[in-house]
């Protein structure tokens, strides 16, 4: 039996962004990152989803963009000369994070903008690609169905890596401490599983009134939750 999910506001994201606390618990989580895998875990996840090279790239909930550094330095020789969209409400990317995706060739962008905001807001050209890593998480009821509902109708696919809801990784979050984490990543490690996702949860909350997608969701590594939707091609 899987347990109950349970979304509550994270402390992190209510920090101001030069908060020392906030400051070291974004360094946890690049930590947390090399643990779990989620490199390796959303780059074999974009081989799955079977794309062309996108152009256009957003991630969603980008943090200090790191992360999306890391797979770009992989994901280059592939797929060259992306435009890069690091969406976050806080502004938390470094001028030399911005600067080492101009040396790979992609034209990176900080876009300091709500989810929320975003999704409602009227716009020109969609996204070849929408990823997200350790975000989704955060939203339930009518504020997920409302995220998913504008990833669908922007881009051509979706990857995102997830927390998994289970016993297993709820036990692993209590132990963060031990890889030095401080008390707003440890009590925000424990949160983060209680609203994470198992099964097939995500392709539930998937729209599919106006387009065909084909959908994949599943566990991934020790702790992370997988969900891939690429919009089926029309013959």
């Amino acid at each position: 039996m899987s347990l109950q999910r349970i979304v509550q506001h994270e402390t992190l994201d209510h920090l101001p962004e030069g908060d020392p606390r906030a400051m070291r618990s974004r360094q946890d989580l690049q930590r947390i990152n090399r643990v779990m895998g989620s490199k390796l875990i959303m780059l074999h996840a974009l081989r799955q989803a079977d794309i062309s090279p996108p152009k256009r790239i957003l991630e969603l909930g980008a943090g200090d963009g790191t992360l999306m550094l890391a797979l770009a330095q992989s994901l280059v020789p592939k797929w060259p000369k992306v435009h890069l969209g690091l969406l976050d409400r806080q502004h938390l990317v470094s001028p030399q994070t911005m600067h080492a995706f101009q040396r790979l060739g992609w034209q990176a962008e900080a876009i300091q903008q709500d989810v929320l905001d975003w999704s409602v807001q009227p716009y020109d050209e969609g996204w070849d690609l929408i990823v997200a890593n350790l975000f989704i998480h955060h939203f339930e009821g009518d504020a997920l169905t409302r995220i998913l509902g504008a990833i669908s109708s922007r881009s051509r696919a979706f990857v995102a890596c997830e927390p998994r809801r289970s016993k297993f990784a709820l036990s692993g979050s209590r132990m963060v401490g031990l890889l030095g984490a401080n008390d707003v990543t440890r009590e925000d490690a424990v949160l983060s599983v209680q609203a994470g996702f198992c099964k097939r949860e995500l392709s539930s909350l998937w729209p599919h009134r106006y387009r065909s997608w084909n959908l994949r969701e599943c566990e991934a590594g020790l702790f992370s939750h997988c969900f891939i939707a690429v919009r089926a091609e029309r013959h």
